[in-house]
């Protein structure tokens, strides 16, 4: 039984010895107590803190990214500043968000002391520069899919937040949405049995776009659209290596990228997927696992809202936008960034569900198919 200082001192008849014991058994009690309520104030004010985001780059990933953050509680997430190659735009893309600074250079970003992750938004060719600025800034990063455009850029990006000791992650936003998390729970709990067979389809007509069509911009229906495909089927197969690839595809004559692909990919345990992705046509655009048990279909399979258990459809809806967006479905990209957050307040320096080996898996994968397709990027030359 532990005594408190009152009723120590109320003692007072009883000798001076005894007087001594009581209180030093009070202070031994308290002193602990003080110092237990002093660490969990210290937790408490860490996971009351808001995350606070630097954007990098003003273009429309960027700009649906923000609204998305701002779908979540301002207690949590902050947009603090923005950076882009031409002050002008970033000033703009600050005063349409309320965001307080605006950077015309990457570097002022990096330097920030304000800022606990930054959300890079640059195109693909683009984002192995770009990540290692960050990191070798110590800033923690959340970059655009692919991470790179190919397997050794991934590995000199995961090697620098490694060495720099800053959280990294792929936004792969799909993994997040709650119709991934539904998916990997039917898996783990075996109600689709054994999984046989995996079919992933992706396109969109994208022609017309030079960012989809010029080489020099990382063009190509795989790296920009299919990584989708590969990625989902990677989650179903819980991040395991195929045993062998096979794949085809139309390469544009004129500009060398790829228009459509078709990869089937071969797993332990008989177990096999076929992705299809394509810049030339739209597809179904779904993705459907086929068990011994079930069946699960996942419309809009790349920023899914519902899906369809046994023929029985499930729905989860994002948040409305409070600024129109560019693409579907983009509040949706606020699940990756309460995964960063809730990282960070673990000190965690990578995600679980998209972690750094998901990351080099998938640019293995891209690597191989686009050998046998026959696309190569200068960056494959270096």
């Amino acid at each position: 039984m532990h005594l408190s200082l009152h009723e120590a001192t109320t003692h007072v008849g009883k000798c001076n010895l005894c007087l001594k014991v009581h209180i030093a058994c009070c202070v031994a009690t308290l002193r602990p107590r003080t110092a237990t309520a002093a660490s969990n104030l210290s937790q408490s004010a860490v996971s009351n803190m808001a995350t606070r985001w630097g954007i990098c780059s003003a273009g429309k990933i960027s700009h649906d990214f923000t609204v998305a953050l701002k779908t979540l509680p301002l207690e949590e997430h902050q947009v603090v500043a923005v950076a882009a190659r031409k002050l002008e735009d970033a000033q703009e893309f600050a005063k349409k968000h309320s965001i307080s600074k605006a950077y015309g250079s990457y570097e002022e970003l990096a330097r920030d002391r304000d800022i606990d992750v930054v959300y890079i938004g640059v195109i693909h060719p683009y984002h192995l520069n770009t990540c290692l600025l960050f990191t070798n800034a110590k800033k923690n990063v959340l970059c655009e899919k692919p991470l790179a455009m190919n397997t050794k850029e991934v590995q000199q990006i995961l090697a620098s937040a490694k060495k720099n000791g800053v959280f990294l992650m792929e936004a792969v936003w799909t993994r997040f949405f709650p119709v991934s998390v539904e998916i990997r729970r039917l898996l783990a709990q075996g109600e689709l049995g054994e999984v046989k067979m995996v079919r992933s389809e992706f396109g969109l007509p994208l022609m017309h776009v030079p960012r989809a069509m010029q080489k020099e911009l990382g063009g190509g229906a795989l790296l920009d659209i299919g990584i989708y495909c590969l990625q989902f089927v990677s989650m179903v197969y819980n991040g395991e290596k195929p045993e062998s690839i096979q794949a085809s595809g139309v390469v544009h004559v004129e500009t060398g990228v790829d228009e459509t692909v078709v990869a089937i990919l071969k797993y332990s345990k008989n177990r096999m997927a076929v992705i299809t992705c394509s810049s030339g046509v739209k597809l179904p655009n779904d993705a459907i696992i086929m068990g011994t048990k079930g069946t699960v279909r996942v419309p809009a399979m790349w920023c899914p809202t519902s899906l369809v258990v046994n023929e029985k459809e499930i729905e989860y809806p994002v948040p409305e936008p409070y600024l129109p967006l560019n693409f579907i479905n983009s509040t949706g990209m606020r699940y990756e960034a309460e995964e960063v957050r809730q990282c960070l307040l673990k000190g965690l320096k990578e995600s679980t569900v998209m972690s750094h080996a998901d990351s080099l898996l998938l640019a293995e994968l891209e690597n191989e198919i686009r050998r046998q397709v026959g696309v190569v990027y200068s960056q494959d030359c270096q």
